[in-house]
């Protein structure tokens, strides 16, 4: 008699799976302040319809952004990327700049 359960492939299915679990956030923004170390707040403005009247409206939002080396000024264009929580609001990291 053959042991099923030690000759059983492995399933392939979860290499996929793996690589879709690293997959990370990218936003792309304007810097507004730079006020504190190592920090700068991006702001983004996504266009989306309304919900209920289907107008296009804008939608802003502020992002904390961890900017090691403190290269970003106010008014730059930036990628900024979903990373680890550095602090209690710090979600994000600064990836590079897109314009100065």
């Amino acid at each position: 008699m053959t042991d099923i359960a030690t000759t059983a492939p492995q399933p392939a299915a979860s290499e996929p799976a793996a690589a879709a679990r690293h997959l990370r956030k990218s936003r792309i923004g304007e810097v507004t302040a730079t006020k504190m170390q190592k920090t700068v707040i991006v702001k983004t403005v996504t266009r989306v319809p309304h919900a209920k009247f289907g107008k296009i409206v804008k939608q802003i939002k502020k992002f904390y952004v961890h900017d090691e080396e403190g290269k970003a000024q106010v008014g730059d264009v930036v990628r900024i990327s979903e990373t680890r929580p550095i602090s209690k609001l710090k979600r994000w990291r600064l990836v590079e700049i897109l314009k100065r």
